[in-house]
């Protein structure tokens, strides 16, 4: 009896051999402690040593998560509530931040660039599902610098392997719509200024898409564009009460922050709508301009396609047509090429006033190119040349071309080094 196994958690003499993955285990029949556990060989580290190693070692799942990755795991969720994205939403961002973290450039990272990492992974996560989330909604609810986030993001890209798809510019609008403050009677905001979203977000998005056919949306942020869209087609659905209106005043009701281009993006739409305008004969006569374009939009998006191809066809024919008034106003002895020159002369004089009114269908950087840089003109003193600068024999020889120039040269300056009187 000396030899029976005795249980060192309750003391029973129970003691009895369970088989556990074909494995024998001595286990207490009274309390479940197990005195000896049988050995496997599983995939843990020692396998590749082919040495066997216990069953409670044997699962891989000894890592634990620090506390910051449990903190930043718990701020994923967080967002993702903040935002109501669905279950499987939050699922995928949580398992890219955990490969961030096990990247060497992100593990040793300030607590800031952390948040914007969280902010990355929920982004990318948006994105992939094609869910319209912008870059500054994140931001915002981070409280993220822009251009720090963006850099974050270019860089989490890269060490993950991430791709992206392109947002659909159409449910960004929707999306961007969503947070204005224009749809619900509130004490801070006139009834007239109240409209219906519906009707809102549908006239936007064919301003956005106006903007688009005519090169203002290519290369740039699409929040100024679609906020300038929003606020003409806001004036034209009411424009009695809404044309003294100004952009600022319209971001204020919509509860949002003006964005810097969106100005810019609003005088190019204005100036595109004046020469669609142009193309319509009852609008001639009224005289439209930036102030009153508004109260027409619905017009000119209903008819846009035809009145964009008669407003930037006219810029190829008006040369011509020109042309062929000129020739054939010209005196009878002119000959062929006189009458020409005649035409090309007098098409000149009306080239610059009809050029301010019909401009062709380019992208704005072409149209407007960024000014160079010029250096800075020298004072009157330095520009002024009198003819008794200095030359060195440097600059001489850069002048020097042919063997007869060089022969000269090297005469006359044995001349200076030994004048004939000296000899």
């Amino acid at each position: 009896m000396s030899s029976q196994k005795k249980c060192p958690d309750c003391g029973s003499l129970e003691i009895v051999e369970d088989s556990h993955y074909a494995q024998n285990q001595l286990v207490c029949a009274n309390c479940g402690f197990i005195l000896t556990e049988g050995l496997l060989t599983t995939t843990f580290a020692d396998e590749e040593h082919l040495q066997e190693v216990a069953y409670s070692r044997s699962t891989g799942q000894s890592e634990q998560l620090s506390r910051c990755v449990q903190r930043g795991i718990r701020r994923v969720r967080d967002l993702c509530k903040v935002l109501r994205l669905p279950s499987p939403f939050e699922d995928t961002a949580i398992s890219y931040y955990q490969q961030a973290m096990k990247c060497p450039c992100f593990a040793f990272v300030s607590l800031e660039k952390k948040e914007m990492i969280v902010g990355c992974c929920v982004f990318v996560t948006c994105r992939q599902r094609n869910w319209p989330l912008t870059m500054g909604t994140i931001c915002l609810l981070l409280y993220a610098d822009k251009e720090l986030f963006a850099t974050t993001y270019l860089r989490f890209l890269k060490e993950l392997a991430l791709d992206v798809p392109a947002l659909s510019l159409i449910d960004l609008v929707k999306t961007h719509l969503n947070s204005f403050k224009l749809f619900q009677t509130s004490a801070s905001i006139p009834t007239k200024f109240l409209e219906d979203k519906e009707q809102l977000v549908a006239r936007t998005v064919q301003m956005v898409e106006l903007a688009s056919e005519t090169w203002l949306v290519t290369g740039r942020h699409p929040i100024p564009i679609m906020t300038a869209s929003a606020f003409l087609a806001w004036q034209s659905l009411r424009p009695v009460d809404r044309l003294t209106c100004t952009l600022s005043q319209f971001c204020k009701l919509a509860g949002m922050d003006t964005p810097r281009p969106a100005h810019q993006r609003l005088k190019e739409l204005h100036s595109i709508l004046l020469q669609m305008a142009s193309q319509l004969g009852w609008l001639r006569v009224l005289k439209v301009d930036r102030k009153t374009v508004a109260k027409y939009i619905g017009d000119l998006l209903r008819h846009r396609r035809v009145l964009l191809q008669a407003a930037f066809r006219i810029v190829d024919t008006v040369e011509a047509c020109d042309l062929e008034s000129s020739a054939a106003a010209a005196p009878p002895q002119l000959t062929e090429e006189g009458a020409a020159a005649v035409a090309t002369a007098s098409l000149a004089g009306e080239k610059r006033k009809r050029s301010r009114e019909r401009l062709p269908l380019l992208p704005p950087c072409v149209l407007n190119p960024a000014k160079k840089l010029r250096a800075a003109d020298p004072g009157p003193e330095s520009s002024a040349i009198t003819g008794d600068e200095p030359i060195s024999d440097s600059e001489i020889e850069q002048y020097i071309r042919t063997p007869e120039e060089k022969e000269m040269f090297s005469k006359a300056q044995a001349c200076l080094r030994h004048p004939p009187c000296c000899k």
